[in-house]
């Protein structure tokens, strides 16, 4: 299976596993660990799918749940390993997540697919790690996908901080210039999307929604102010943002989504 060399060379460079310890890229990881909370009961077996260096699994494992992880990139192995404490029941592999055979059917309580559809930028590749990451989750257990959303994406990087030309992007057709909507190529890393490409995707799934959530709402669009939050600020800021994040007007504008559904039983 080939693999894209544009991730492997940004993940072998990239700090990833600081991204998520700063104020404002904290509310990506506090956000997304006040769903797993939710969804966890004890014995939970847990399977983390693209798990980077570690952050949620050995966040996980140190509760005392079996955390099995599965990464593509030697390098964050490599941290992922190092970050590893004894007493964490805990297995990390190499792997894909178009193919996860070497994980039994129905398996898993909770699945965490919280990276790789970041890198997939075909339907039939994206539909194959759904298809692989509810495969390998229990009838009745839960999954979590998470996603790039172009629009919030636009927002902060492109009219905001200009590290994109929308122009640009316009000028070659990776933005559409009357939609807005977002095309993208291996090249440019990550792929853009909105809830309606989400939704189509998801549609012939054998699943039921939970939660459609703006996992980092504005948090980066306003990465300054919350940097400069005293902590309790900030734990009101969070407060709001939790109470906020599945508005359907928050959605769009956020940088990362998390569709959460639960895997149907046979026959339902």
């Amino acid at each position: 299976m080939e693999t894209n060399p544009y991730v492997t060379d940004f993940y072998n460079h990239y700090d990833e596993d600081q991204r998520l310890c700063s104020r404002h890229g904290s509310v990506e990881f506090l956000t997304t660990m006040n769903y797993i909370q939710k969804y966890l009961t004890p014995g939970s077996r847990v399977l983390e799918i693209g798990a980077a260096t570690g952050r949620y699994s050995h966040t996980l494992a140190r509760q005392g749940y079996q955390v099995d992880a599965v990464e593509l990139v030697e390098h964050n192995i490599e941290i992922f390993r190092k970050n590893t404490v004894q007493g964490e029941n805990i297995t990390i592999v190499q792997g894909n997540a178009l193919d996860l055979s070497g994980f039994p059917d129905s398996w898993y309580d909770l699945t965490l697919l919280l990276g790789p559809l970041y890198h997939l930028y075909c339907d039939e590749d994206k539909e194959k790690a759904l298809r692989e990451a509810i495969r390998v989750t229990k009838e009745g257990g839960i999954i979590f996908a998470a996603y790039v959303i172009s629009d919030g994406c636009l927002l902060d990087e492109g009219f905001h901080r200009g590290n994109i030309d929308v122009a640009d992007y316009i000028k070659n057709g990776l933005v559409d210039g009357e939609t807005f909507a977002a095309r993208s190529e291996p090249k440019d890393l990550f792929e853009l999307v909105r809830k309606e490409d989400i939704d189509r995707l998801m549609a012939p799934f054998p699943t039921v929604r939970l939660h459609y959530v703006a996992t980092d709402g504005c948090a980066l669009l306003m990465r300054e102010s919350l940097d400069q939050m005293d902590d309790e600020k900030f734990q009101l800021y969070l407060k709001y943002h939790f109470t906020t994040c599945e508005r359907e007007d928050f959605c769009g504008v956020t940088s990362h989504a998390l569709d959460i559904f639960r895997k149907k039983a046979t026959g339902k």
